[in-house]
């Protein structure tokens, strides 16, 4: 099934799971497991494993203080809110921004731009027609706000029946399966509404421009036709 978190008009939310917010207001005591019972830090006194560290002076303490602290960045709690920072998979990579410098823009009518990055070889598909395409979302900053690469599945939409924002159903109209365009989408064109950031993710302002890397798969039941 295609994912509907993106592209239809209106608004997302994201919510901080409590996990997340274990990092930001995490208490100051620090708990470490050993093999057989805990270490608790608390002042000046490390009581050990079974007994084998006792009372133990502040200067003692800081090897083993930093062990434990080293326990807490390296936890699940830290990656899951985006420690270390992972890539985030796009369309058109380092390369294919510097060729992009030197395509010409075309604008539309309504105020849409776009380039192609690539032109497809196949069909254009017919308004009311299903297709099947993979997106990256950003803001004009090239932050990314969503994508189908990153849930790994295409995004499959009736286009022209106003089921996505208007600037994506115009750009992709005009395409050819097998293409791959950059869509500049004025604010006029875009989210209305706005859209509320998600964990890690720009906001998307009501009325603000975005950009679309689109790239055209199939077309579903024309293809077929076809065959």
């Amino acid at each position: 099934m295609a994912s509907t978190s993106l592209l239809p008009l209106g608004s997302f939310s994201g919510n901080l799971s409590s996990n997340h917010r274990i990092i930001r207001n995490r208490p100051r005591r620090v708990t470490a497991q050993c093999l057989r019972s805990g270490i608790d830090t608390k002042g000046s006194q490390i009581v050990g494993c079974e007994g084998e560290l006792s009372l133990i002076k502040r200067r003692g303490v800081i090897g083993l203080g930093l062990s434990a602290s080293s326990l807490l960045f390296h936890s699940p709690d830290a990656e899951s809110a985006g420690l270390p920072p992972q890539e985030i998979p796009r369309l058109c990579d380092d390369s294919c921004e510097k060729e992009l410098e030197n395509v010409p823009m075309v604008t539309t009518e309504s105020g849409l731009q776009y380039k192609d990055i690539k032109v497809g070889s196949g069909p254009s598909p017919p308004v009311g027609y299903q297709v099947a395409a993979n997106y990256v979302a950003m803001v004009p900053t090239g932050q990314v706000f969503d994508s189908s690469l990153e849930k790994r599945q295409v995004y499959i939409f009736r286009v022209g029946s106003g089921q996505v924002v208007k600037g994506l159903d115009e750009g992709i109209l005009s395409m050819k399966v097998g293409g791959k365009r950059r869509l500049y989408v004025p604010g006029s064109l875009a989210f209305p509404k706005g859209l509320t950031s998600a964990p890690g993710r720009p906001r998307v302002a009501p009325n603000s421009p975005v950009i679309f890397d689109v790239s055209l798969e199939y077309i579903p039941g024309l293809d077929d036709d076809e065959e």
